[in-house]
């Protein structure tokens, strides 16, 4: 094949065939260079017609068009320069499924560049809501879209080389079977991430805990999805492998608990350990930011050393700034109820013992 084209070659440039490559040369070198002046006569006319419109989508449309009909322009002068120059059949096959191919390939890429006006129409949407879910939900179809054209383009562009691609596909033997192998992890994170949409364990901007990793969720994708850790280090995880863990969303918690143990010293009497409780008690219940449903405050055991209290109960807010606040604030009350009934609290304490002495430190 490539002898017969060397000799088609030589016969044309024999046959006096110079004056007509340089004028498709011409031709072609006008084409490219007049492409952007065309490209503005075609995109002005555009305009004028979508300005008619009160929908401001068809504008966009038309911005996303500048660089496919540039590119347009170029198949067209190179399609009048092979026209010009006359060339053999076999060559002329050859090109004429280059020129196919070429165009089909503008066509695409339009339709690639104008989901990006989808996608921003999307956005906007998402933003008019306050349900998490929306943006996850149209940023997962924006990239569908995009993956969609990308494989129907590449499919449709195989078709003007091969005349049945199925055959061809069938024909590639144990190369299609390792393709095949090949692409299962894909359909598994294509599944995963269907059924993180269909479950919806969390949404975009959700605070996560896997066994994987614990952060924000940034973005959900067909492949994986990325979570920002709080050490603001970037976490991509196959949605395969995100599907099939156990996820802990803590932005979904209803209210944030708070326990701990305060000890008060031995020699604290009755009456004030009780009148300590009452007053804590009060305190917890009249708080703005505390849950009123869960709270314990109770003497929960006689130590060696203390008298230990225990504190159980919850805050209304989830945030964590927030959390730290109502905490600070709880602490600082008890100091001051600490502080005005006068009670000690139970310190770390050691005995040790020299012969018949005794020292207490």
């Amino acid at each position: 094949m490539a002898e017969y084209v060397q000799a088609q070659w030589e016969a044309a440039l024999q046959a006096n065939y110079l004056e007509k490559i340089g004028l498709a040369i011409l031709v072609l070198a006008l084409a490219i260079f007049l492409k952007k002046f065309f490209t503005k006569v075609i995109l002005v006319l555009l305009r004028k017609i979508a300005g008619r419109t009160k929908s401001t989508m068809d504008d966009a449309v038309v911005n996303e068009l500048d660089k496919p009909i540039q590119f347009a322009f170029i198949i067209v002068g190179l399609q009048l320069a092979i026209q010009i120059l006359s060339l053999p059949p076999q060559i002329d096959l050859f090109l004429d499924r280059v020129i196919r191919s070429l165009v089909l390939f503008t066509i695409f890429w339009a339709g690639y560049r104008i989901t990006n006006v989808l996608n921003l129409i999307l956005e906007n949407k998402a933003l008019q809501t306050s349900d998490r879910f929306d943006d996850m939900l149209f940023s997962f179809l924006s990239k569908g879209i995009k993956i969609v054209i990308v494989c129907i383009g590449a499919i449709t562009i195989a078709q003007v080389w091969f005349e049945e691609v199925a055959g061809v596909l069938a024909g590639l033997g144990l190369g299609g079977l390792a393709f095949a192998l090949a692409a299962q992890d894909t359909a598994k994170n294509l599944f995963g991430s269907v059924t993180i949409m269909l479950d919806r364990p969390f949404n975009i901007g959700d605070w996560i805990q896997t066994p994987s990793v614990e952060g924000t969720v940034e973005e959900i994708g067909f492949r994986s999805t990325k979570v920002r850790t709080f050490s603001q280090a970037l976490v991509t995880i196959p949605n395969s492998t995100m599907s099939n863990e156990a996820i802990t969303n803590w932005s979904r918690m209803g209210k944030r608990r708070i326990t701990f143990h305060l000890k008060l010293c031995h020699h604290t009497s009755t009456e004030k350990v009780q009148e300590f409780l009452n007053s804590l008690r009060t305190l917890l219940k009249e708080h703005p930011e505390i849950h009123p449903e869960t709270i314990f405050v109770n003497l929960e055991r006689i130590e060696e050393n203390a008298l230990k209290i225990f504190f159980y109960f919850f805050t209304n807010t989830t945030n964590w700034k927030k959390y730290l606040e109502v905490q600070e604030d709880i602490n600082l009350r008890i100091m001051a109820l600490v502080n005005e009934l006068g009670i000690s609290l139970a310190l770390p304490s050691r005995t040790v013992y020299y012969g018949d002495s005794k020292k207490e430190s």
